[in-house]
């Protein structure tokens, strides 16, 4: 079966982390078992780096438009030295955080036009998308109750709770548009969560 490239998205606390186990198990039922996992930002050496700069706490202010050169130029390095040698040998990828990802963060949450990051996702790397965006939905409370609970809070988790509610709404719109996109409940109990998961496989992988 052709390879696919295979996102999950959502807020922090969504349960991606959960997900994208699950999401393997369910390939390697299926036989599938040549799968890449990365994370962004994130997912060679230096794109994880850059990781440890968007994730930076100290002093000095980090712009919107730092963040997003920040988010792309580890995406880039990502996707050429990972994702696509990957789906060319005919291995699966699943990533944690793609394009949505800076869209709905950067974006609506930061205030970054729209124009701005279509230009730069144009000029970087052209049409590549996915095969498939798992959106895991969950309300901003719940999620960052769950974010809490974890630990020690980054810093995109101390945001105001403004800030997240203006992120879902824009993945909402985003994934209502995309076709090969899905909501996933994620407000429901961990058994709900995964049998929409397997449903949506089937439905969007396994169609025969």
């Amino acid at each position: 079966m052709q390879s696919k490239f295979i996102v999950v998205e959502g807020l922090e606390g969504a349960g991606k982390s959960t997900a994208i186990p699950y999401i393997t198990s369910i390939l390697e039922n299926k036989g599938i078992d040549d799968i890449v996992h990365i994370r962004e930002p994130g997912g060679t050496e230096v794109s994880e780096e850059i990781r440890k700069i968007v994730k930076y706490q100290g002093d000095e202010k980090i712009y919107p438009e730092t963040e997003v050169m920040l988010m792309y130029a580890s995406r880039i390095q990502v996707v050429n030295n990972v994702i696509k040698p990957a789906l060319l040998s005919n291995k699966w990828v699943i990533a944690d955080r793609h394009e949505f990802s800076t869209i709905a963060y950067q974006g609506a949450g930061r205030g970054i036009s729209c124009d701005f990051l279509q230009t730069i996702k144009h000029e970087t790397l052209g049409d590549f998308t996915h095969d498939l965006c798992i959106y895991l939905d969950i309300s901003p409370e719940l999620g960052l109750e769950r974010a809490v609970s974890r630990g020690k809070l980054d810093r995109f988790e101390k945001e105001d709770i403004k800030f997240f509610y203006k992120i879902r709404e824009k993945y909402l719109e985003l994934v209502e548009a995309d076709k090969n996109s899905v909501i996933i409940d994620g407000n429901n109990n961990l058994e709900d969560v995964q049998l929409q998961i397997s449903n949506v496989l089937h439905k969007h992988i396994f169609v025969n």
